[in-house]
């Protein structure tokens, strides 16, 4: 016997906690609007955590993998705005964005926050973390505020 396939995706058990269908999903993300000016290399980034927030009704996990995709939108950008930043790691280019004033605290504590998820998930040490994708939008949404200003800002 031939197991039988869907024949389009399944909606993830745990979406129904929080969401009717698949349309409140594009309720969740119409304020994520990949700013004007970004480069496109970021703007890509930033268009599929957008995308994965809204597949994450098929596949929960997709909306923390949004959050770690936005930040390299942000990752991208200040390597544009902060001079030499050459091969440097995220860690030393939030703290010289901070420094030279191309970052505020709170945007320098966001990224650092976000830094280490994203370490703890590549390096191992967090091998499964799941965050709701109301929980993720705030997250998603910083990093598209964050590229937003610094694509609007005058370089320094």
């Amino acid at each position: 016997m031939t197991p039988q396939r869907p024949t389009s995706p399944v909606p993830d058990e745990r979406a129904h906690y929080f969401f009717d269908s698949y349309a409140d999903m594009h309720d969740l993300v119409e304020d994520l609007v990949v700013p004007e000016g970004t480069p496109e290399a970021a703007a890509t980034v930033l268009r599929t955590a957008r995308e994965l927030l809204r597949q994450s009704y098929y596949c929960y996990e997709f909306s923390t993998v949004a959050v770690m995709h936005s930040l390299i939108a942000v990752e991208i950008v200040l390597r544009d705005r902060i001079p030499d930043a050459g091969t440097k790691p995220l860690f030393q280019l939030i703290k010289q964005g901070a420094a030279d004033g191309i970052l505020t605290s709170r945007q320098a504590e966001y990224l650092d926050y976000g830094r280490q998820i994203r370490n703890g998930m590549a390096h191992g040490q967090t091998t499964h973390t799941v965050m709701p994708p109301a929980m993720a939008v705030p997250m998603v949404t910083t990093s598209f505020t964050i590229v937003s200003e610094l694509c609007t800002a005058p370089a320094g």
